[in-house]
């Protein structure tokens, strides 16, 4: 005889258990109580949809209650919330949330699928701030912020929390055209993460346009939600919030059924899942679990969990010998180019339960560096020195971060310790990996420790050392240092060491660093060799030099200031685009790439490509080093050379460097300075039409005079759009010129993709969509602000265009009037 089973919740754990049980019997009654709309949706892709990523919203239900319910005969019940359970006669309450009607439902068995929800505290005005302040938790919210985010077109949001929600929302919300603050308690993103491995990704988030306020908490909200009171004093305006602090535990329903409550109000569960009622089950972001490696009671709400959990829970019901072993935390997050991940124990866990730990940090590429596109990872692993355990691994990246993390996890699984790791056979070829996969590589360094052939320090233990008058040898080469060194060392190249060795002391312990660790274990074996006491830098220069920039930077963040939302507006953008083009035409020399090469690569060549240069020339140099903008930034300060750009996108790094100072020219001269600027406008695409405007509005708003000379196809731009109530007078010629040319801006076609007209209508929608002014508006703002428009009268004779035609405000010249204004401009382009 079938049992009946009744579930409440669906989504990961409550579904994959409907699903496991049918499979396994079709004679049990299965019904699932899910109090929204949809059963089972990817909660995990809600981010995306918001940033338009993900664009079809269908795509995030993974079963629908029809579908679930025929292929699997459930009966499946939505917008039924189960309000009380009642132990002694083993039946649920029952409350249906659109007509409020209540029934009772009986059960053999009860499975508690509830999830967990949005940590909400009692913030002064958190009440107040109503529409524009939000929680992230399921399909109605995610409806909710994208139609606010779409339909209020706001400039500014705050997300508050550094968890995976919250760099999610950040991300998401900052591709869609949003300045994002994010506001964190702790001294960093990403908790799962060692302070130094979330360094790596916080330098990432700022150059992203992120703004980051750590060690900082929210005092109240004022103004509707729009104005936020920091913990500090300082104040933030803005458009909306994103409230992300973390989640807690849906127990109420288990707590007032009297079932025992574990740490954070978790509900409490054996290995079978069991509650402390043999009849209930609970699964998912609810319970409470064991770590799988050192067995402390915890809770982790990762969705992997909860799809395990629920699968486990049907074999149990079904009489299969099962247990859940617990939780490693295994996780992962892209954050833009970069990609963090985590596994098992990390330093702050292992700290507060008291366990000695070691750790090693390498740099190595992603594969192979003559392959195009390799990228570094900074992979760290987290060990028992004494039996080589392996207790936890991060690592943070642009390629490849995902693989060695789940291996590792598998190792870790599967009872392998740091020994075991040089020993993996993973997948080679020369664009997925090396000869020595960075797993490999990790093991052989951590190998190294445990079987005592190299002892090391720490990132944070070095400056005290140094304090102390301790003696820290740096073996990179003296050009390296360039780009910055461990304050207090002294530099003796690797290839010196055994020619100076009479100058390094016998009778003292000796430090020595390189730029990742290699060299500085290759040196550490030379001098132990030598009889010298030596331990090596773990990670180098590289692991030492992000965690002490970001940690200065963050002093600079901690700069009181205000926040203005409205300040964001569509002259500030024309501002921010003249200041990037009013700048003499930059001509690149030399071209670098540098990509897939290791530190100290990218630097050297950069070094030997510069010495080889003229003062004044300038250079292009692309590397896959997510560091290298910063490596490149204190080389040219120290060097004299001028670091003209510098950004990273698709996983490049792009930097423009000129030798010698950029004003080396200029400060030469004593000639008055030219502030105007002048426009020739050839073109009479939609596209390069629109980018003129906005070049010209902005230097205008800059207090520049500006005038646009308008010739040839860029006369259509000024004809007036649609029919005219004015007779002009034309002959046969001119008239057909005048039918065969777009007439005004709305005619106007695009450069490329123009598609019969279609091209240009899709972006005269999405600029309407996205709040952008339309080609008119900025043409009328353009002459708001003193923009002088100026038609070649030479081409409207030959194209037979007549001053009737043209809209209000024009001027008419030849090139004598374009030439006297360009004489006194500093920017003259041609569009």
């Amino acid at each position: 005889m079938g049992k009946k089973i009744v579930i409440v919740g669906g989504v990961a754990g409550g579904a994959s258990a409907a699903a496991r049980l049918r499979r396994l019997s079709e004679q049990d009654e299965i019904v699932m109580f899910e109090r929204g709309e949809h059963i089972s949706f990817a909660n995990c892709g809600l981010p995306y949809y918001i940033g338009d990523v993900i664009k079809d919203r269908k795509k995030l239900l993974v079963q629908t209650v029809e579908g679930m319910s025929g292929k699997f005969n459930l009966d499946v019940r939505n917008y039924s919330e189960v309000t009380a359970i009642h132990r002694e006669r083993k039946v649920v309450e029952v409350r249906h949330v659109v007509t409020s009607e209540t029934y009772e439902e009986a059960y053999d068995l009860l499975i508690l699928s509830p999830g967990a929800k949005p940590i909400r505290p009692q913030i002064p005005g958190i009440e107040e701030a109503g529409a524009s302040l939000f929680t992230l938790r399921n399909i109605p919210d995610t409806d909710r912020i994208k139609s606010y985010v779409d339909q209020a077109q706001p400039k500014h949001a705050v997300v508050i929390g550094g968890g995976f929600i919250g760099v999610e929302m950040a991300e998401n919300l900052r591709e869609r055209g949003l300045e994002v603050a994010l506001v964190e308690m702790q001294n960093q993103v990403m908790a799962p993460l060692d302070v130094e491995m979330a360094a790596i990704v916080q330098q990432h988030m700022t150059a992203k346009g992120i703004e980051l306020i750590l060690e900082d908490g929210v005092a109240a909200f004022e103004a509707h939600g729009k104005t936020i009171q920091l913990t500090s004093g300082r104040r933030i305006n803005t458009d909306m919030i994103i409230l992300a602090i973390g989640v807690q535990p849906e127990n109420q329903l288990a707590k007032d059924a009297g079932l025992d409550l574990g740490v954070r109000g978790a509900i409490q569960v054996n290995t079978s899942m069991q509650t402390s009622d043999p009849t209930i089950y609970a699964i998912g972001d609810a319970i409470e679990v064991n770590d799988y490696i050192h067995g402390f009671k915890t809770m982790v709400p990762l969705a992997w969990g909860a799809n395990r959990q629920g699968r486990l829970v049907a074999d149990h019901i079904n009489g299969k010998k099962v247990a859940y072993a617990g939780a490693l935390g295994t996780a992962i997050v892209k954050v833009f180019d970069l990609t963090a991940a985590v596994t098992g124990s990390n330093e702050k866990t292992l700290r507060k339960i008291g366990i000695d730990y070691e750790v090693i940090h390498v740099h190595p590429s992603s594969h192979a560096g003559y392959y195009p596109d390799a990228s570094p990872i900074s992979l760290k692993l987290v060990f028992n020195k004494e039996t080589g355990q392996i207790y936890g691994a991060q690592a943070v990246g642009a390629d490849g971060v995902d693989k060695r993390i789940d291996v590792i996890a598998t190792a870790i699984k599967g009872g392998l310790t740091v020994l075991d790791l040089p020993d993996l056979e993973l997948s080679y070829a020369p664009p997925f990996s090396s000869a020595k996969d960075p797993v490999n590589m990790a093991g052989y360094v951590a190998s190294n420790i445990v079987d005592g052939l190299v002892e090391t320090v720490q990132w944070h233990e070095i400056d005290e050392i140094i304090a102390q008058g301790g003696l820290v040898i740096d073996v990179r080469e003296p050009i390296e240092r360039e780009a910055g060194f461990i304050p207090g060392s002294i530099n003796i190249p690797l290839g010196e060491l055994r020619i100076r060795m009479q100058d390094i002391p016998a009778d003292q312990t000796v430090y020595v660093s390189c730029q990742v660790g290699l060299r500085g274990y290759l040196a550490a074996r030379i001098l132990s060799e030598h009889g010298r006491q030596v331990k090596n830098v773990d990670g180098g220069y590289k692991t030492y030099s992000v965690i002490r920039r970001e940690q200065a930077d963050m002093e600079k963040r901690k700069q009181p200031r205000e926040v203005d939302a409205e300040v964001v507006s569509t002259v500030a953008a024309a501002v921010e685009t003249v200041q990037s083009v009013m700048t003499p035409p930059r001509t690149i020399q030399v071209t670098v790439d540098a990509c897939g090469l290791q530190c100290p690569g990218p630097i050297m060549q950069v070094y030997q490509t510069i010495s080889r240069m003229k003062d004044g020339e300038i250079a292009e140099v692309t590397a896959t080093d997510p560091g290298f903008s910063s490596d490149i930034a204190s080389w040219c300060e120290k060097t004299g050379n001028t670091l003209l750009e510098s950004s990273f996108e698709n996983k490049v790094c792009r930097v423009m460097i000129q030798k010698g100072s950029v004003n080396n020219a200029v400060e030469s001269q004593s000639s008055p300075v030219k502030t105007g600027a002048t426009l020739v406008v050839f073109s009479g695409d939609l596209d390069k039409t629109i980018a003129s405007f906005i070049i010209a509005t902005g230097a205008a708003a800059m207090g520049k005079p500006v005038t646009m000379f308008f010739t040839f196809w860029g006369l259509n731009v000024l004809r007036k759009s649609g029919p005219s109530d004015t007779t002009v007078d034309k002959d046969l010629m001119e008239k057909m010129f005048g039918m065969m040319m777009p007439k005004g801006p709305k005619a106007l076609p695009l450069s490329k993709m123009n598609m019969g007209g279609m091209g240009a209508k899709m972006i005269q929608y999405a600029m309407d969509r996205k709040n952008v002014d339309s080609l008119e508006t900025l043409m009328r703002n353009a002459v708001d602000v003193g923009v002088k428009l100026v038609a070649c009268t030479m081409s409207m004779d030959i194209m037979g265009i007549k001053a009737e035609e043209l809209i209000d405000g024009v001027e008419y010249g030849g090139v004598a009037t374009y030439l006297g204004d360009a004489e006194d401009a500093g920017l003259n382009l041609f569009i």
